[in-house]
């Protein structure tokens, strides 16, 4: 047996999963008919699927105001709500030898379009980390003593106000580039998505069995903030913009106003 210090560009994710303890996450799950959207990617730009996540859920979190928010407990609990939807978006990187888990918070989803959207994933994917400076806060966390590093980070999440910078309003991680069909992740936010990869299944089609990609999309939900029937539509909403997704469009009111 061998014992070694936990190595200190993983300290970020330590904190982080310190301070979402006491988060009450609930699970859903569901399949997307991802044949249309496929096909849309070929016409177009090879957008990834990650890029048509952000884009649909930015739109339907919009939609969903009391979800596209934040909580704070103690003594007098509150829930802070947002009128636009960034997104965290986590990204499987290397600092310094070292494998590691990092957050991007992409901002404004809900009024950009595909292209802008997949430029911002573009630029974290392909930047080295230790060079960004939107990493730079998260690079100082590796050289502060764990018990600072915990403190420093406990006391930016208790800020409502900058949640959004931080944290984003929702998360999406993807592990669909790996043979994952699909697993629940909790991202620190109300709402965060799982992206399994897209295989072809059977599906039923006017009564008969067809071959179609088949993504599984998974869901965790904070019962703190929101409870199960609303986080069901919103898991349905999104689901149905991708299997639907036929062209690109912004639309402030909401997706719910959208028609592809």
């Amino acid at each position: 047996m061998t014992v070694r210090p936990v190595a200190a560009q993983r300290r970020h994710t330590l904190h982080f999963l310190d301070g979402i303890r006491d988060f009450a996450p609930v699970y859903l799950d569901t399949e997307v008919d991802m044949t249309r959207l496929l096909a849309h990617r070929t016409a177009d730009r090879h957008y990834s699927v990650v890029t048509y996540l952000l884009y649909v859920a930015s739109r339907v979190l919009v939609a969903h105001p009391q979800a596209n928010a934040a909580y704070s407990g103690g003594l007098r609990p509150r829930v802070a709500g947002y009128a636009g939807a960034s997104g965290k978006l986590t990204l499987d990187r290397t600092i310094d030898g070292q494998r590691v888990v990092l957050a991007a918070v992409l901002p404004d989803l809900d009024r950009a379009d595909l292209a802008q959207i997949q430029d911002m994933v573009d630029r974290y994917r392909d930047a080295d980390p230790a060079m960004l400076p939107e990493f730079e806060r998260t690079r100082r966390l590796h050289h502060l003593p764990v018990v600072v590093g915990r403190l420093l980070v406990r006391t930016a999440r208790r800020s409502l106000r900058n949640r959004p910078a931080m944290m984003g309003t929702f998360a999406v991680t993807s592990l669909g580039h790996r043979p994952v069909d699909s697993f629940h992740s909790v991202g620190g936010t109300t709402v965060t998505f799982g992206v399994g990869r897209v295989l072809d299944r059977p599906v039923a089609r006017a009564g008969s069995v067809a071959i179609a990609p088949v993504m599984r999309l998974s869901m965790s939900f904070d019962h703190r903030v929101i409870d199960g029937a609303e986080a069901a539509d919103i898991l349905a909403e999104v689901a149905d913009g991708l299997a639907t997704f036929a062209g690109d469009r912004v639309d402030r009111e909401g997706f719910r106003n959208l028609r592809h």
